[in-house]
């Protein structure tokens, strides 16, 4: 994040615009419009003023700014293409310790304004830190269409009932349930259909309810939640809503920082990473956490790469959660193999080489390599080995050892979906070599099968960091 986002309080604030035409007179209506004393310096004002000189928070000075009229701004807006006029404008400014702004000129400007969508008390911004600007307003507009003007009445309906909710709760996690509640229920829908009274009176008795049961406690519960692969873009609609409504969250190494910025703001973080013979929480104490904090009250999110129950251990969790009568809900992922198989260009059946396609992992519970090769070596079938890449010397030497060919197509798929992303492709024989010359760190996924071999011609999806990336020439057909 290049900017930091943030919301002044102007109001009765003194602000300054230096300009008379279109870009100065927007500027100066947002700082009227928001209580701030503005005064804006030009020798003219053009028509796009004109709502704005019977102002009683405006006034317009008819002439260009000397150095003391800055004095006490808190902010400044240039906007005026004579170049002299700007360069004195702004160390004026900033001479006086204002913020300032120079419209169309980023690299002068101490903060940039946002595109904004305005259903006051709600407000909106959207910034590409000046990135592209068009962007900004194209997504402004989308916005504009999806966000209907009832949502500034309902934050005005929570506004006038806030202290009485206050009053009312003094848990901070009590409040913020009840007022979920409210904005999801048919309080909240009276309030966007415009019946507000209706809605208001609906609210007040709500919250004599709950003064009157004052011994209420919150109740926990724990989402079990699929982050998928690694893309935040392939976080379910639910996954997404969960995310946002817990207390406290769970995450592990295959959590990266693009799905972490999914998640509540305010909700705590709790890294049970495990990594290969280093296991930071045992299983058993994650599930003995998760029970505690549901049991303290708490909505506790459960992140896990890809789907929680492909490879996840999610159903030894639940196992003690429902062993101890905490409630819980599991929202599937998109899984690992999925996900590097689409990105990779990789298609895990086709009709012209595999019927089927089977899951399974590299190391078993102890470490242990226990597969079943009879069905693993099934032809027109692929194989999908997560965890595979520790392991991956020993398990191309068994899969040769069992009868499959050394020329049989096989790839890593390394950081699969991310920016990171990294592909190799190789044969059983090939593979452990090129993954080496490659440093994959993983996570990763090792595809077995003649699918493999498509990838040349089907990879429509490659992300740009592969191209880096690529340690090694991609193989079709097991040959160099």
């Amino acid at each position: 994040m290049r900017n930091l986002p943030i919301f002044l309080e102007m109001r009765d604030r003194p602000a300054i615009v230096v300009g008379g035409g279109v870009a100065a007179a927007r500027r100066a209506e947002f700082l009227v419009r928001c209580g701030a004393r503005v005064t804006a310096f030009a020798p003219e004002l053009g028509e796009d003023f004109f709502e704005l000189r019977d102002r009683p928070n405006f006034r317009h000075v008819a002439r260009d700014p000397a150095r003391n009229d800055f004095e006490g701004s808190q902010i400044c807006f240039i906007a005026t293409e004579d170049q002299r006029l700007q360069e004195a404008a702004r160390r004026a400014a900033k001479a006086a310790g204002a913020l300032v702004n120079v419209a169309d000129q980023p690299r002068l400007c101490d903060f940039i304004m946002p595109s904004i969508v305005d259903r006051s008390p709600l407000v909106i911004a959207i910034s590409t830190g000046g990135a592209s600007p068009i962007l900004g307003r194209m997504l402004r507009a989308r916005l504009e269409t999806m966000i209907p003007a009832a949502y500034g009445r309902m934050a005005n309906l929570m506004s006038r009932f806030r202290e009485r909710v206050a009053e009312a709760m003094p848990s901070q996690t009590m409040r913020r349930r009840f007022w979920e509640t409210v904005l999801e229920g048919p309080i909240g829908e009276a309030a966007l259909t415009g019946d507000e009274r209706a809605a208001g009176a609906h609210l007040a008795r709500e919250i004599e309810h709950v003064r009157e049961h004052q011994d209420m406690t919150p109740r926990g519960e724990v989402y079990l939640v699929g982050a998928g692969p690694g893309d935040p873009d392939l976080v379910t609609f639910r996954a997404l809503r969960l995310m946002q409504k817990a207390d406290v969250v769970l995450y592990d190494r295959l959590i990266g920082e693009g799905v972490m910025n999914l998640v509540r703001r305010e909700a705590e973080r709790i890294y049970v990473g495990k990594r290969p013979d280093d296991h930071e929480l045992p299983q058993e104490e994650i599930g003995a956490l998760l029970v505690r904090l549901a049991t303290e009250g708490k909505r506790v999110l459960r992140l896990k790469g890809g789907d929680p129950f492909m490879f996840g251990r999610g159903g030894e969790e639940i196992e003690a959660l429902a062993a101890n009568g905490v409630p819980f809900q599991v929202c599937p992922g998109v899984t690992a193999a999925i996900g590097a198989s689409a990105y990779a260009g990789i298609p895990l059946t086709h009709r012209d080489h595999a019927q089927a396609c089977v899951f399974v992992t590299g190391h078993g519970k102890d470490g242990k390599i226990d597969l079943d090769w009879t069905a693993l070596l099934q032809p027109r079938q692929t194989v999908a080995i997560y965890m595979g890449l520790r392991n991956l010397e020993a398990l191309t030497k068994e899969f040769v050892a069992r009868g499959a060919s050394a020329d049989l197509p096989a790839a890593i798929v390394d950081n699969a979906t991310r920016v990171n992303q990294k592909v190799v492709v190789g044969t059983l024989a090939t593979l452990v070599a090129k993954a080496r010359a490659a440093e994959l760190r993983g996570p990763s996924i090792v595809i077995v099968g003649t699918v493999v071999a498509l990838r040349d011609k089907l990879d429509w999806y490659a992300p740009a960091a592969e191209d880096v990336a690529h340690a090694v020439p991609a193989t079709v057909n097991g040959k160099d």
